[in-house]
C-alpha cells in the first residue's frame, strides 16, 4: 500500500512512518525541510517536500496514495480539507491524528477529576478546545463523502520514537526546564491526571487502524495514567534532584504560555481506549511512564542520540 504520512520528521509522523515503511508499505513522508530529506530517503521514506499550506501539494499526493496519515498538526484545518476534497468518494483512508487535551478541563494542576472519558462518553468540551472538536467532526463526517477516515486521539506520549525526531513533548519538556532551572516544577500541586501510551504501542494501532477501522471510527490511544506530581517526582529521582516544586499555574502561564500551562500540564486528561482492544484486537505492552523515566528516560544529550 502507498501511505502519504504528514509530519514525517516529528516524533508521531516519523514512527509510524518508519514503521510502515519496515511492514514493507511504499511510504511518502511530506517534510518542509530540505536538509532533512535524505534522513528520510534513509530510513525507507520517499521525501515530499512542502507544508501544510500546500493545498495543490497535498491534493495531487493524495489523489495517488491509498490511504494518507495526518500526523503533522491536530488544529491545521485547512490541510485537512484539502485531503478530505481530494479523496472524496474514493474510499480511501485518511487516518487523523488528535489529541487527548480536547477534554481536558481547566484543573491547571490543582484538582483531580474523577471524570474518565471512553469513545461513548459524552464530551465536555472546554472554550479553548473547541475548534479541534470541530477539525475532529468534520474528519468523522467525511465518511458520509465517501472516505474512509479514522481518528486517533493519543493520551500523553512517551518512549524514544522510531523516526527522525525520537522524543516527544510532555516528559522531555519538563526534563529540559528541570535541567535549565536546577528545579522539576509542575503546575499547580500536579493532583491533575493524564492517560499515557507509548510511542511503540501507538504505532501498531496505527497498523491496524490502516488495515481494518471502518470509516468514522474514532479511538483512543492509552494504557495507563499518573499524575503530573508523580511524573515530576519520577523525573527528580533520575535527574538526582530533591523534590518537585509547586509552580503557580498563572506565573507558569506567563513563562510557558496559557495553551502550555492550563492543557498540555495543568489539565486532566482522563481517557479509556476500549474500542481499539475491542474492535481491533490492540493489545499495547506497556503500561507504565513512571517506570520508564525511572529506568529509560534519556537525560543527556548523548543519551538521547542513542
Amino acid at each position: 500500500m502507498k501511505v502519504l504520512v504528514t509530519g514525517a520528521t516529528g516524533y508521531i509522523g516519523g514512527s509510524v512512518a518508519t514503521m510502515l515503511a519496515a511492514r514493507g508499505h511504499t511510504v511518502v513522508g511530506l517534510t518542509r525541510d530540505e536538509t532533512k530529506a535524505p534522513l528520510l530517503a534513509s530510513a525507507g521514506i520517499i521525501p515530499l517536500i512542502g507544508t501544510l499550506d500546500d493545498a495543490e501539494i497535498l491534493a495531487r499526493e493524495s489523489k495517488s496514495a491509498d490511504a494518507v496519515v495526518n500526523a503533522a498538526d491536530a488544529d491545521h484545518r485547512s490541510s485537512l480539507e484539502a485531503i478530505l476534497d481530494a479523496i472524496a468518494g474514493t474510499g480511501k483512508a485518511l487516518i487523523h491524528t488528535s489529541g487527548s487535551s480536547v477534554v481536558g478541563d481547566d484543573a491547571r494542576g490543582n484538582s483531580l477529576s474523577e471524570v474518565i472519558y471512553d469513545e461513548n462518553s459524552t464530551w465536555k468540551i472546554e472554550e479553548r478546545k473547541l475548534a479541534r472538536h470541530e477539525i475532529n467532526s468534520l474528519v468523522l463526517e467525511s465518511a458520509a463523502r465517501g472516505v474512509r477516515s479514522v481518528i486517533i486521539c493519543p493520551s500523553l506520549i512517551y518512549g524514544i520514537g522510531g523516526g527522525i525526531n525520537p522524543n516527544s513533548i510532555q516528559v522531555p519538556f519538563l526534563v529540559e526546564q528541570a535541567q535549565e532551572s536546577g528545579k522539576v516544577r509542575v503546575v499547580g500541586k500536579g493532583l491533575n491526571r493524564w492517560s499515557t501510551v507509548h510511542i511503540d504501542d501507538l504505532s501498531d494501532l496505527y497498523s491496524l487502524v490502516l488495515d481494518s477501522a471502518p470509516a468514522g471510527s474514532f479511538y483512543f490511544a492509552e494504557n495507563g495514567e499518573a499524575s503530573f506530581a508523580e511524573i515530576g517526582a519520577a523525573i527528580a529521582d533520575r535527574l538526582g534532584m530533591n523534590g518537585v516544586d509547586s509552580w503557580d499555574p498563572e506565573e507558569a502561564a506567563g513563562l510557558w504560555g496559557p495553551g502550555r500551562a492550563y492543557f498540555t500540564y495543568g489539565s486532566n486528561s482522563r481517557v479509556r481506549a476500549a474500542r481499539a482492544r475491542k474492535e481491533l484486537g490492540w493489545k499495547p505492552a506497556h503500561d507504565s511512564v513512571l517506570r520508564w523515566i525511572l529506568d529509560q528516560l534519556p537525560i543527556s544529550e548523548k543519551e538521547r542520540q542513542q
